[in-house]
């Protein structure tokens, strides 16, 4: 178990100093992506005690890494573990919580307090985490007919999961439905909607690490989260929901409210078309995914020859510039000789004229002449300065 928790921590301060590698911020960048897996990958593996178990036996070879599943009890975790979880989280890890099993068992025992929630109102509370607050929405036949919208909304942008209860015969009450709080611009929130329609919920842990895996697919999964919800409509009488608080460390700041749908009428026949919409466009994106990838496939093999193209043209002209270059009588390994020679001999012979133009000895010689010229400038001077003495 050491050797997980020292990679572990190795990995984690890595990201928490190079979150950029984040997969949505790099997507071109396959370092990232297995950076990002792998982190995903050993906290599995961390906050589970059976892969734990597995690990400490058997090693990285008893885990199906395929069959992973990112979901865990917070209330089960310790301190440690529950930090990693909500750093990971932030980096943006997938990781889906479960319910506490202490709520779900006071919920089938009947132990919970259950608080009125009428249509047309809204409530504002705060929830510890791992517990939940139960409203009771009792709605006629008029309003179940019409369709009903319960919502939970937190500017605080807590973390918390919507919850629909059924009554037992034992007069206790099981989970039947959660949605989990998403970001949606500056609130958080969760809904589900009754209104006699199939209507669908967005699952984002769905396919997370897969796209991680694959960054350039990342595109075509984000509409593969859309799930059909099980119940699409509800019987007059009273309904349970509750409103469970699953930060990490804080209490949930949240507002439920219970809206019938019958004032609604064009919004919910715009929710239907847009999901419509969104089923067509899911399609599309599964034919367009394929053609990406084929023509992307074709793109790399073009790339890889323009390269190659490229090499072979320069390497040609290199060789026709060599065979060029051989026409020539001068030895390649003497032409720099006859230039210096050549550059000596100038030299030379520039210094030969400059020597002789110095000798005293030479008659007609240019400083023989521009001697007398100055001795004669000299004493037209003198005799002008004695005449003008005179």
């Amino acid at each position: 178990m050491t050797l997980i928790i020292m990679k572990l921590c190795g990995i984690l301060l890595y990201v928490s100093m190079m979150d950029r590698y984040h997969p949505d911020k790099n997507a071109s960048n396959p370092e990232a992506s297995e950076l990002f897996k792998e982190v995903a990958y050993s906290y599995s593996i961390l906050s589970d005690p059976e892969k734990r178990r597995q690990y400490d036996s058997a090693g990285f070879e008893a885990l199906d890494a395929d069959s992973m599943d990112m979901e865990i009890d917070l209330s089960n975790l310790g301190t440690v573990n529950t930090m990693f979880a909500a750093l990971f989280s932030k980096l943006g890890v997938p990781i889906k919580t479960t319910i506490s099993a202490n709520v779900l068992e006071e919920a089938l025992n009947g132990t919970v307090t259950v608080r009125p929630l009428p249509i047309g109102t809204s409530v504002s509370g705060k929830v510890e985490k791992q517990c939940a607050h139960f409203f009771g929405v009792t709605i006629n036949e008029e309003q179940a007919e019409s369709g009903i919208v319960i919502r939970v909304t937190s500017t605080a942008q807590s973390k918390f999961k919507l919850l629909y209860f059924e009554q037992d015969a034992n007069g206790g009450y099981g989970l039947a439905l959660q949605e989990d709080s998403e970001k949606t611009g500056k609130v958080t929130s969760a809904g589900m909607y009754f209104l006699h329609f199939q209507v669908y919920r967005m699952d984002s842990t769905m396919n997370a690490l897969a796209m991680a895996k694959d960054p350039e697919g990342a595109f075509f999964k984000r509409l593969e989260g859309l799930q059909p919800c099980e119940v699409s409509e509800l019987k007059p009488g009273t309904h349970i929901f509750a409103v469970y608080g699953d930060n990490f460390f804080k209490t949930a700041s949240y507002t439920i409210e219970a809206v019938c749908a019958k004032s609604y009428e064009d919004t919910t026949q715009k929710l239907k078309d847009i999901e419509a919409q969104i089923l067509r466009k899911r399609n599309e994106l599964r034919q367009f995914e394929a053609e990406y990838r084929k023509a992307l496939a074709r793109y790399q093999e073009v790339t890889e020859r323009y390269a190659k193209e490229k090499q072979s043209v320069d390497e040609l002209l290199k060789q026709r510039d060599g065979i060029h270059s051989s026409f020539t009588i001068v030895k390649s390994t003497n032409v720099s000789g006859t230039a210096s020679n050549l550059s000596n001999g100038s030299s030379s012979k520039v210094s030969g004229d400059e020597s002789k133009g110095d000798s005293p000895g030479e008659d007609g010689g240019s400083d023989g002449k521009d001697k007398s010229a100055k001795k004669k400038w000299f004493n037209l001077n003198l005799k002008g300065s004695d005449k003008r003495l005179i």
